[in-house]
């Protein structure tokens, strides 16, 4: 009996490590937060957050609203549930009082995402161009400019960008291949390969720059930049401030989207831009091929004055 029960404790520690490990540390993390900040609200308001009742979840909603975009509002409902669900409690996120209260914050506030822009080709230039001329430090010079010109060419999440490994990169007569392994959209580790070309132009080429840097620090193993994903965040805004262009509008994501509407612009196929980011719909895509074409084909072009 003693055997069974200890076998069946062992079944219990494994299946719990397989649940943290069926998302990301990221993601676990977001939803660890999320909830804290629900116990938080309920304890201050004498409301039992586990379990809870949609009457309650309608209620922190409408708290939320005031400060918080109408995504993070739909972020929360997620991880609310996704606890509940873990406790082996039922909730029902899907509740009338829950989705007409959405839809009511929905439309007194509006659901517009301001994310961070795009950091276009002329941008990218001027903060490569500023790199090469403030930074003082070699090392750090090579660093900084085959991590934005790799996270740009790639179309790479910050996640994915920081966790590229020695191990993961493969240099050919066309370019570089990198794998990943794994990422937001690939929870099951499927992996991808983003194959990215030689520039003709060595100054911006995220291959040749990093190749020097790899060379230049004789890394041979483990990853490549040795970063947080903030800290691209902080580095773009860093260098955006020094080549006059305003920091707060960029940041980490302003790569990838910087390259799909760069993509878009240049006339790239929808299907060949996702190859490249990962993407697996197509909504977000065609926001970015959207904002590419604003005045590409603007009704106004053919109007003449």
């Amino acid at each position: 009996m003693n055997d069974l029960i200890n076998n069946v404790k062992k079944l219990e520690i494994e299946t719990i490590n397989n649940l943290k490990k069926s998302k990301s540390n990221n993601t676990v993390r977001a939803y660890d937060s999320d909830f804290k900040d629900f116990s938080l609200f309920c304890l201050k308001n004498g409301l039992k957050p586990l379990p809870t009742e949609p009457k309650i979840i309608s209620i922190y909603l409408t708290h939320l609203s005031k400060t918080y975009k109408f995504s993070t509002l739909k972020r929360r409902i997620a991880s609310i549930k996704v606890v509940h669900k873990a406790n082996g409690h039922y909730l029902d996120a899907k509740h009338p009082i829950i989705i007409e209260n959405l839809l009511g914050i929905k439309r007194i506030n509006g659901s517009i995402q301001r994310s961070k822009k795009p950091l276009l080709i002329n941008d990218l230039k001027l903060i490569i161009n500023v790199i090469d001329k403030y930074n003082k430090i070699n090392n750090k010079r090579l660093r900084d400019k085959a991590l934005i010109l790799t996270g740009f060419s790639g179309g790479f999440r910050r996640s994915e960008l920081v966790n590229i490994e020695y191990e993961d990169l493969e240099f050919v007569n066309e370019g570089m291949k990198i794998l990943i392994k794994r990422s937001k959209t690939d929870q099951s580790g499927e992996g991808m390969i983003k194959a990215i070309p030689y520039f003709s132009n060595t100054t911006y080429c995220p291959v040749i720059n990093t190749i020097k840097w790899i060379k230049s620090n004789c890394i041979t193993k483990g990853r490549i930049f040795n970063l947080s994903d903030k800290s691209v965040s902080l580095i773009i805004k860093k260098y955006a401030l020094l080549a006059g262009l305003n920091p707060k509008i960029y940041g980490g994501h302003s790569l990838r989207s910087g390259f799909a509407t760069s993509a878009a612009e240049a006339g790239a196929e929808e299907r060949n831009i996702m190859a490249m980011t990962g993407h697996k719909t197509t909504q977000m895509v065609r926001r970015y091929i959207q904002e590419a074409n604003l005045f590409k084909n603007n009704a106004l072009n053919k109007i003449k004055f």
